[in-house]
C-alpha cells in the first residue's frame, strides 16, 4: 500500500515508518528539515514537506496514497508537562491537525485513516479489565485525544475505513523513558499513584507493529497495550533497569497535590485489554517490560 505518515520523525513515527517499509509498503512521511529528511531517507521512505495546518498543502501531500496515518504529537518533556502552556501545541495538533488530515484524506480519495490516541482517557477501572466500552473521563491534557478520535471516526463511511489506536504508556529508547531512568539513578521519585493500581505500558517497537497491523483492521476504536502491571511492578522494573538495587521511588501524595491536576489521568488504575485489536488483526505486544527497559537502561 501507499502510506502517508504524519509525525513520521517522532518517536513512534520513526519506528512505525521502519516497520511499514519492512512490511513492504511504500511510505511517504512529513519532514520539514534536512536532518529529518535524512532520517526518512535512511529508513527507506520518501520525505515530503507539508504543514499540518495548511489544508491545501495537505491535500497535495496525501494525494495518491491509500492510507493516511496520523502519529503527530508534541508531548512536553519531563517537568514541562506540568505547565498548561506546554500542552498547547499538542492540543492544536490533536484537534486542528487531525481534522485537517481527515478532511484532506477524504477529499483526495484515501481509503483508510489511522489516528493515534491514548488510553489515559478512560475512567479509573480498579482491578477490572478496561475494554473500549469502558467510560471515558478526559481532562485538560487528554480531551484533545477525544477530539482527534471523533475527527478520525467522522472519516469512516461505507467505503472508507477509520482506525483509532488508543495506546497505553509508551516507553523505550526515547526521551521520556531515559528521563525517568536518570531520575531513578539520582534517587528522585518518578512513580505516581497507588502501588496496587494498574498501568499498561507498551514498547515503542510493539506500538509500531500495531500501526502496521491496523492497515487490515475494521473501522473502530481499539486499545493497544502490552500486559498491564501494577505500579509496584513498574517501580521494580524501573529500579532494575536503572541499576539502583531496589524499586523506583514514588511521589508523595503531598507532592502530587502540589504539582498539577494535569497528572490526574496518570494516577488512575488502568488495566487495559487489547483483546479487541488482537481479535481483529492478530497483533499482540511481544516484549516483556523487563526486556524493553533493560535495553534502555543498559
Amino acid at each position: 500500500m501507499r502510506v502517508f505518515v504524519a509525525g513520521a520523525t517522532g518517536v513512534l513515527g520513526t519506528a512505525a515508518v521502519r516497520s511499514l517499509v519492512a512490511a513492504g509498503h511504500k511510505v511517504t512521511g512529513i519532514a520539514r528539515s534536512g536532518p529529518k529528511r535524512d532520517v526518512l531517507d535512511g529508513a527507506g521512505a520518501t520525505p515530503v514537506a507539508a504543514d499540518l495546518f495548511d489544508q491545501a498543502a495537505l491535500r497535495h501531500a496525501v494525494s495518491g496514497h491509500d492510507v493516511v496515518v496520523n502519529l503527530a504529537t508534541s508531548i512536553p518533556p519531563g517537568t514541562a508537562a506540568l505547565r498548561a502552556k506546554s500542552w498547547r501545541e499538542n492540543d492544536r495538533i490533536r484537534t486542528e491537525a487531525s481534522r485537517n488530515l481527515a478532511e484532506a484524506a477524504a477529499a483526495e480519495g484515501v481509503l483508510r485513516l489511522v489516528q493515534e490516541a491514548v488510553s489515559f482517557v478512560y475512567e479509573d477501572g480498579g482491578d477490572e479489565w478496561i475494554t473500549e466500552r469502558h467510560p471515558v473521563r478526559p481532562n485538560a491534557v487528554t480531551a484533545s485525544s477525544i477530539t482527534a478520535t471523533e475527527n478520525a471516526m467522522g472519516f469512516a463511511d461505507a467505503y472508507r475505513f477509520a482506525v483509532v489506536l488508543r495506546f497505553g504508556l509508551l516507553y523505550g529508547d526515547e526521551p521520556a523513558t531515559r528521563w525517568q531512568l536518570d531520575r531513578v539513578r539520582r534517587g528522585k521519585a518518578v512513580v505516581m499513584g497507588d502501588p496496587g493500581g494498574y498501568l499498561s505500558p507498551i514498547l515503542v517497537q510493539d506500538a509500531a507493529a500495531a500501526v502496521v497491523a491496523s492497515l487490515a483492521a475494521p473501522s473502530g476504536v481499539y486499545n493497544v497495550s502490552g500486559p498491564p502491571l501494577t505500579r509496584a511492578e513498574w517501580a521494580e522494573a524501573l529500579g532494575k533497569a536503572a541499576g539502583v538495587g531496589g524499586p523506583a521511588r514514588y511521589l508523595s501524595p503531598l507532592a502530587l497535590r502540589l504539582i498539577s491536576k494535569r497528572v490526574e489521568p496518570f494516577l488512575r488504575s488502568q488495566r487495559i485489554s487489547s483483546d479487541a485489536f488482537h481479535n481483529a488483526t492478530g497483533w499482540r505486544a511481544r516484549t516483556a517490560v523487563a526486556d524493553g527497559l533493560a535495553a534502555v537502561g543498559g
